[in-house]
C-alpha cells in the first residue's frame, strides 16, 4: 500500500540542505571543543595506536596508515585522511606535530609531500603520553560507518589541544580558524584557572600573552587581543621579524635579513613574496635593494635583501609591510563544537569546557579502576575465608562427582551426592 506525503517543496529542501550542513559542520569541518580534533584528525590518530606505529617501534608506510583508516573509520577519500597525516608531521604548521614523519613531507615554502607510498610515519611520544593514554578508561565508543568497528567518540586529550595547536576549516556557512600557543603558557593558564574560576581574563593574558605561531613574527595589533580573546572573533595583524646586519668589511653590503614570517605566508606564499620584492625593485619602488636570496634551510628562515649603499632601512621596512604579504591579517573566530552544536568561544569559555571534560574523563577512569578493585576485592576476600577451611574444601573437591556439584557446596552449601571420606 503506497504512503504518499504531501509537503512544500522549498520546505524539503530548506530541511535537507540543513541536515547536510549540519552534517558536514559536526563530522567533518569542526574540531571538537573536547580534544580539538576534527573526525578525520581522530580517527588517523587512534587508527595509528590500533597499528601499534609507537614512538619506540619502526616507521610504517603511510600509504598502510591511510588504507585502514578509510577501510575501518573514514569512508571519504584517501586524500584528505592523507593530507591530514601530513599537515599533522609539519613543525611550520603545528606548534606541537602529533606524527614522526619519515621522508618527505612538503616544506613551508609550499612544496608538496611525496605520494603516500613513498613516505612513512609513526606516532610521536607526546602524542601517546598526552592524546592517547588511558583511552580504554575515559571516553565512550561508537560504532564506525558500518557499524562493524568501534572507534572513539573523542581523544582523552589532557591538554587543550584546540589552542596549542590551533585549527582551520571551512564548513557549509561558517569556517574556525584559531591561532596556535605556546605550551608551557597554555598549561600556566589552565592551572590559574584551576585556581582561581573568577580570575580575569586580563590576569590569564598576562600568563598567556598571545598566540605563538610556528613560524615566528609580531602581533601589530595587540590592544584587540584582549577583544578576541573575551568575544572568540576579530583580526590580528602579523608581521615578520626583520634584522639588520652590517658589512664587516669595506666592500660588503649592508643586508636586511627575515627570520620570521607571518603565518599566513606558509605554503606558497615565500615564493609570492619574494615575487612581490622583485617587482617592487623593478619597478623602482625600492631601488636600495640589491638583490634578493633565500637562504632557508632546516634550522629556519633566512632571506637575504642586500642593500645600496646610505639605504633608508625604516623606508624600506614600511614598502615591505605595505607592500607585500610581509604584514597580514589573520581572522580569527574560535568556532568550536559544543555538545553537538558549533559555538563561538572566548579563552575562558574554551578553559571551561576542557577542565569539564578532564572531569569527566578522570571520574570515568577511576570508576572503572575502582570497580576492578573490587572485583578483586571479593576474590581475595573469598580466598582468605578459603584458607581458614582448606581441608574441608580439599574434602569437598575431592567428594563431588563434578565441577557443579563441587561449585554448589562451596557457594549454596548444598551438600546432596556429597561424599565425604
Amino acid at each position: 500500500m503506497e504512503n504518499i506525503i504531501v509537503t512544500e517543496y522549498s520546505e524539503e529542501m530548506q530541511q535537507s540542505y540543513m541536515d547536510y550542513s549540519m552534517s558536514v559542520i559536526t563530522s567533518r569541518a569542526i574540531p571538537d571543543i573536547r580534544d580539538g580534533l576534527k573526525p578525520v584528525q581522530r580517527r588517523v590518530l587512534y587508527d595509528m595506536s590500533e597499528l601499534r606505529l609507537l614512538s619506540d617501534r619502526p616507521h610504517r608506510k603511510s600509504a598502510r596508515i591511510v588504507g585502514d583508516t578509510m577501510g575501518k573509520y573514514h569512508p571519504h577519500g584517501d586524500s584528505s585522511i592523507y593530507e591530514t597525516l601530513v599537515v599533522l608531521t609539519q613543525t611550520w604548521k603545528k606548534s606541537m606535530p602529533l606524527i614522526d614523519g619519515h621522508g618527505n613531507f612538503g616544506s613551508i615554502e609550499g612544496d608538496g609531500a611525496a605520494a603516500m607510498r613513498y613516505t612513512e610515519a609513526k606516532l610521536m611520544k607526546f602524542t601517546e603520553e598526552v592524546y592517547l593514554k588511558d583511552l580504554d578508561k575515559t571516553v565512550n565508543f561508537v560504532s564506525n560507518y558500518d557499524e562493524t568497528e568501534k572507534e572513539p567518540e573523542v581523544l582523552p586529550v589532557r591538554i587543550p589541544n584546540i589552542l596549542i595547536n590551533g585549527a582551520e576549516g571551512i564548513a557549509v556557512g561558517m569556517s574556525t580558524s584559531i591561532a596556535p600557543h605556546n605550551l608551557s603558557e597554555v598549561c600556566d593558564v589552565c592551572i590559574a584557572y584551576v585556581k582561581n574560576r573568577d580570575i580575569s581574563l586580563k590576569k590569564l593574558m598576562e600568563i598567556m600573552p598571545g598566540p605563538d605561531f610556528p613560524t615566528g613574527g609580531i602581533i601589530a595589533n595587540k590592544k584587540d587581543l584582549y577583544d578576541i580573546y573575551e568575544s572568540g572573533s576579530g583580526k590580528l595583524k602579523i608581521r615578520g621579524r626583520i634584522e639588520m646586519e652590517l658589512g664587516r668589511k669595506k666592500a660588503d653590503k649592508d643586508k636586511l635579513i627575515i627570520t620570521e614570517i607571518p603565518y599566513t605566508m606558509v605554503g606558497s606564499g615565500i615564493n609570492k613574496f619574494l615575487q612581490d620584492i622583485a617587482n617592487l625593485v623593478e619597478t623602482r619602488k625600492l631601488p636600495e635593494v640589491v638583490d634578493i636570496s633565500n637562504q632557508s634551510d632546516k634550522n629556519g628562515t633566512r632571506i637575504v635583501l642586500e642593500l645600496r649603499k646610505d639605504a633608508d632601512i625604516d623606508r624600506i621596512k614600511n614598502v615591505l609591510y605595505k607592500k607585500t604579504k610581509f604584514e597580514d591579517s589573520l581572522g580569527i573566530n574560535m568556532l568550536a563544537i559544543v555538545n553537538s552544536r558549533p559555538e563561538t568561544l572566548g579563552l575562558k569559555n574554551i578553559l571551561s569546557h576542557f577542565l569539564e571534560f578532564q572531569y569527566t574523563n578522570n571520574t570515568n577512569k577511576y570508576n572503572i579502576l575502582l570497580a576492578k578493585e573490587l572485583e578483586k576485592k571479593e576474590i581475595q576476600e573469598g580466598l582468605i575465608k578459603a584458607s581458614d577451611c582448606i581441608d574441608l574444601i580439599i574434602a569437598i573437591l575431592r567428594g563431588a562427582k563434578t565441577l557443579n556439584q563441587a561449585k554448589l557446596c562451596l557457594t549454596k552449601g548444598d551438600t546432596k551426592d556429597i561424599k565425604f571420606r
